[in-house]
């Protein structure tokens, strides 16, 4: 374990960042729309090192597009030990076409969490994952 000097916090390691990743199915997506940063909340599952997203057509779509640069991010809290913790991932995010990569995705445990039709599909591709865990001191 490592612990950073100025925070206490807890660093944790690339294994502890993509367990915590695989643990969940809830996030948010962080890209460029328009020159200003947006956030989308959405649902997601890791597979083979890269997250993956269902999504529709729309301004999601369009900044990536334009911009491959993403950042992905989740965090929790456990009421046992009054730990918080978060996980943020850089990297790329693209557009997946029609072709293998594509029969892939529609084979992952991905599904939509209402009843919009999303029909495009989204990996995001990382150049890092840091992630850290600390005492909720203000829980008490």
């Amino acid at each position: 374990m490592t612990t950073d000097e100025h925070t206490g916090m807890e660093i944790l390691d690339q294994d502890e960042c993509w367990r915590l990743l695989e643990s969940e199915q809830f996030g948010r997506l962080a890209v460029s729309v328009g020159g200003r940063p947006d956030i989308f909340p959405l649902n997601y599952v890791v597979h083979e090192s890269s997250i993956f997203v269902r999504t529709a057509e729309g301004s999601k779509l369009v900044s990536l597009a334009i911009n491959q640069a993403a950042a992905f991010e989740i965090d929790g809290y456990d009421e046992a030990t009054n730990e918080a913790w978060s996980v943020v991932l850089h990297g790329a995010a693209r557009m997946i076409e029609h072709g293998p990569l594509e029969e892939i995705a529609e084979t992952l445990p991905l599904f939509t969490w209402n009843t919009a039709p999303k029909h495009r599909f989204v990996q995001v591709q990382p150049h890092s994952v840091s992630g850290r865990r600390f005492v909720a001191e203000g829980r008490h």
